[in-house]
């Protein structure tokens, strides 16, 4: 047998085992939906560092419920930066510690994102200092303008300055980064518009970061979340706020009568209409609605009350935008 008739007898006999064998290499690779049916499915949650705790708290309680079917990621990146996933469709479900902004949604609008907004509990902006700090008991509203207007940037720099007969010393400045609705709201409620503020201060989307920060400084003064003041009263003082009526000290019942003013306020979560189309994305927001009066409480937020979570559920399963 000549060497071209043995090459040619190889490639039939080749050819003939592999058919026999089953697909093709090309044939046997995984499909871009192989394995997904086997594997946890995902919901996905991102935006406000204050409405994290809630959400975090219904997702491992959610996840014990579905058995390792359904696994859902929470991330913090501010409530602006939230609502601009969001409104990208890059996420199901945005937290968010203010109503969404006009500009948000047009941005939703062109990419077609419709929503449901769904406020899910009460907090309050606590104004906190140092427990070093001997001689701020409490603060008004005229003096926290006076602090954090935009003019007072390289101006008002010393205790003495906001009010007499507190210390002829520096002042620092913690609060929420830019991005976050907490200072969106902060500064609209103090200074009248929402992100007029001064710039020279230390800024972070972390609140745990405020948290430290304040605490360990004796001449700082910073805003954070009500809750979080709430899980680390060892480590900061709470200021009351007068807002003209005398000094009234955040708890859950002035937070939820609004009698802590002007700083109080609702939180939300926005779903996407598209993803509430999926299964676990409606099983995740009815268990959310249902179990939010408790796990609410459970990390230092104010419930909306049980009535209020029941029509929620209505007008999440009915879709209406707000």
């Amino acid at each position: 047998m000549t060497s071209a008739i043995r090459y040619t007898a190889a490639l039939v006999i080749l050819s003939v085992t592999l058919a026999a064998c089953g697909p093709s290499a090309q044939d046997a690779r995984p499909s871009a939906n192989a394995g997904r049916s086997s594997g946890p499915t995902l919901v996905t949650l991102d935006g406000s560092s204050t409405v994290f705790p809630i959400s975090e708290a219904v997702a491992e309680e959610f996840q014990k419920t579905e058995g390792g079917a359904v696994r859902v990621t929470v991330g913090i990146s501010g409530t602006g930066g939230g609502f601009q996933k969001f409104c990208r469709g890059e996420i199901d479900i945005a937290n968010a510690s203010r109503h969404i902004s006009a500009t948000e949604i047009e941005a939703c609008k062109q990419s077609g994102i419709g929503y449901v907004e769904l406020p899910v509990a009460y907090d309050g902006i606590a104004i906190a200092v140092s427990p070093k700090n001997t001689w701020a008991n409490d603060i008004t509203v005229a003096e926290l303008k006076t602090l954090w207007a935009p003019d007072a940037q390289g101006k008002v720099t010393k205790w003495s300055q906001v009010r007499e007969g507190w210390p002829d010393r520096e002042i620092h400045l913690f609060g929420a980064g830019v991005d976050s609705g907490t200072y969106d709201y902060f500064t609209e409620a103090i200074n009248g518009k929402a992100k007029a503020s001064r710039g020279d201060f230390t800024s972070s989307e972390d609140d745990n970061v405020l948290v430290q920060g304040v605490g360990n400084d004796e001449l700082a003064l910073g805003f954070v979340p009500y809750a979080y003041f709430e899980s680390n009263k060892d480590k900061l003082k709470l200021l009351p706020v007068d807002g003209g009526t005398g000094a009234v000290t955040p708890t859950p019942e002035t937070i939820e009568k609004g009698t802590y003013k002007p700083l109080s306020r609702p939180v939300f979560i926005y779903v996407s209409k598209k993803a509430a189309q999926r299964p676990e994305v409606q099983r995740f927001i009815d268990f959310y609605l249902k179990n939010a009066d408790k796990l609410v409480r459970e990390v230092n937020y104010v419930s909306l009350g049980a009535e209020s979570y029941a029509a929620n559920v209505e007008k999440f399963s009915q879709e209406r935008t707000r």
